[in-house]
């Protein structure tokens, strides 16, 4: 036995799940009910005589008016699938680690950091592109904000009026604030 527990752990895990030599005839594709079957056709008879055939018999049907047919060869096989199991890549990300402390790091690594900076640099990317799509989408020259106009344009409808200027929010504001303050008071109790 190995002295390294490591090296113990990641043979013990190989040996345990992973499947050495597999058959591609039997894993990708194996057989089912419907390969052992043998399809039937109706050979043509006379009316008279298959009606005769089938009523001297009790319920069932002549051997005669149904035939045995050669069956159909299958389709070739297709190439076996890649296994995108994470047990694969991640024995074999530990393989030749020879310390518990670096399977540790390409388990935290694999598990823990890679995922977080996935996660991270995807919703960044998301959030970048809301952000530039906030501000193009009535006053940008693209493509789309073209056909937009132009769509607007054709249906005879209004587009939407540019947002109001920062000086026509402050008077606003203050114009709320003074309706609050002369209605219910201050925030000071007065």
């Amino acid at each position: 036995m190995a002295s390294n527990p490591a090296v113990e752990l990641a043979s013990t895990l190989q040996f345990a799940s992973v499947k050495r030599h597999p058959s591609p005839h039997h894993d990708v594709d194996p057989s089912t009910a419907a390969s052992s079957k043998v399809p039937g056709t109706a050979t043509v008879h006379s009316p008279s005589s298959s009606l005769q055939s089938a009523t001297t018999s009790s319920g069932r049907i002549p051997s005669d008016i149904v035939d045995e047919v050669a069956p159909r060869p299958r389709r070739s096989t297709l190439p076996p699938l890649p296994d995108l199991r994470f047990e694969q890549s991640y024995l074999a990300s530990i393989k030749n680690a020879d310390t518990w402390s670096r399977v540790a790091y390409i388990t935290i690594r694999d598990q823990v950091v890679m995922p977080l900076t996935q996660g991270i640099v995807w919703n960044l990317v998301l959030f970048g592109w809301r952000n530039w799509n906030r501000g193009a989408k009535f006053s940008g020259q693209t493509l789309g904000s073209r056909v937009r106009r132009w769509w607007w344009n054709v249906n005879n409808w209004e587009p939407p009026k540019a947002d109001l200027p920062k000086e026509t929010k402050r008077t606003i504001a203050s114009e709320i604030e003074d309706f609050y303050v002369a209605e219910f008071g201050s925030a000071l109790g007065d």
